[in-house]
């Protein structure tokens, strides 16, 4: 059984450009360009301003292949338009974090700065010592790089302290007792 929401189609909008050559489908906005491959299982038609899918055999492999497909690519299409945002906050006593550049540079209680590459397609920006944005149009490089960022210094269970997700509900464990 295929997922339900292929049945609708992907609007395309206008200053997205999309180009299927062979299996490799492009997707070019004001954001920047992502490319994906296409597995043989699912099938694409352009039509005017809008793409659907379908699935070449009734298979449960190439069902699940053409719902993922469906998603990567939805999400594509809204990351070179409007693109994708994650907002990270540290909590702590000191902890601080700077965008230079390309770099970030973290101080969280440890004996040493961290010093962060970003890649390519990936924007940081502090707008406080301690908020970090981090902006582009691939939703999973945006998503990686911050579950890196947060894996630093993960928020602990007892105080609460370390880098977490805007809006993350950390739930607090009681202080053991003798």
């Amino acid at each position: 059984m295929v997922s339900r929401l292929i049945r609708y189609p992907i609007q395309i909008p206008t200053g997205v450009e999309i180009k299927i050559s062979g299996a490799e489908l492009t997707v070019k906005g004001k954001l920047g360009t992502l490319h994906h491959m296409i597995p043989a299982q699912v099938k694409m038609n352009q039509q005017d301003k809008a793409l659907t899918f379908s699935a070449n055999e009734s298979t449960k492999e190439s069902d699940m292949l053409t719902a993922t497909t469906y998603a990567l690519v939805k999400n594509m299409v809204e990351g070179v338009s409007q693109g994708f945002k994650k907002e990270l906050v540290l909590m702590g006593v000191g902890y601080r974090a700077q965008a230079q550049g390309k770099k970030l540079n973290l101080t969280v209680g440890l004996s040493h700065p961290v010093v962060m590459e970003m890649p390519e397609g990936v924007k940081v920006a502090t707008p406080s010592q301690t908020e970090i944005e981090l902006t582009g149009a691939d939703n999973h490089m945006i998503s990686q790089v911050a579950a890196k960022i947060r894996a630093v210094r993960p928020p602990e269970p007892y105080k609460g302290k370390g880098i977490r997700y805007k809006n993350e509900v950390i739930k607090q464990k009681e202080v053991k007792k003798k």
